[in-house]
């Protein structure tokens, strides 16, 4: 049973491989040229598990100690995934000491594999999902260690190597907008963030902006799902 689940899963997993390694090198190697040992990139990967995040704490750890600002930028950031979580209640449901992993292990790559995949009726459901996010979760640990681990090796200008995870998400954006017949989410992210950015400036915009985004949402959270509801029957 195990064994069908895994062979399963795997392929769904390639694609974020691909990525995933890109990007976990990068962090790697960025921990390391700001001076950290290869533990570091290695068990924040483990245990963090949040691509955004960590590449964040990479200036939280250089920057002056202030708890409650990296708490704020940590909620906010990770704010996405309590959507997530409730989209995956009912799949998660009855499924043991596997369900604590898969809550813990859930990123955006996981998520959509496992919100979406077709899983063949003859593999357990509960050890797909389990499978999808391990995978995945050895794929980022193993790529930010590797990272770690070759920095020193290294010899070139990192300038700018922290911005691998600014074009990630770009990419995310322009794929989903481009997917997207109605475009509401995307606008609400771009007019929010503008306004911020005018009204605050560019150091201190992103708080505010995410808290915007996130009240935005919510507040129009019924008319957006009625708009995507029609569009997905008006496209069958």
């Amino acid at each position: 049973m195990k064994t069908k689940a895994l062979k399963a899963a795997f392929p769904y997993t390639i694609p974020i491989f691909a990525g995933f390694w890109f990007l976990a090198l990068a962090y790697g190697i960025l921990m390391n040229k700001n001076g950290f040992s290869f533990v570091y990139p290695f068990f924040m990967s483990l245990l963090i598990f949040g691509g955004s995040l960590e590449f964040i704490a990479v200036t939280l750890l250089m920057s002056p100690f202030a708890p409650v600002a990296a708490l704020t930028m940590t909620l906010l950031i990770q704010a996405r995934h309590l959507f997530y979580g409730i989209a995956m209640l009912d799949k998660y449901k009855d499924m043991g000491w596997k369900k604590y992993y898969l809550i813990f292990g859930m990123c955006d790559e996981t998520f959509s594999i496992n919100y979406t995949a077709d899983i063949p009726e003859d593999v357990d459901r509960g050890w797909f999902m389990f499978f999808v996010t391990l995978l995945n979760h050895l794929y980022w640990v193993s790529g930010a260690t590797i990272g770690g681990l070759i920095g020193p090796y290294l010899h070139f200008n990192t300038k700018g190597l922290d911005f691998v995870m600014t074009a990630m998400f770009l990419t995310i954006f322009m794929n989903q907008w481009m997917k997207e017949k109605k475009k509401y989410t995307g606008l609400i992210g771009i007019i929010a963030t503008a306004l911020c950015l005018i009204l605050l400036g560019k150091n201190h915009f992103m708080i505010p902006a995410m808290i915007a985004i996130i009240i935005l949402l919510t507040l129009f959270k019924k008319p957006i799902s009625t708009a995507y509801t029609e569009s997905e029957e008006n496209a069958q």
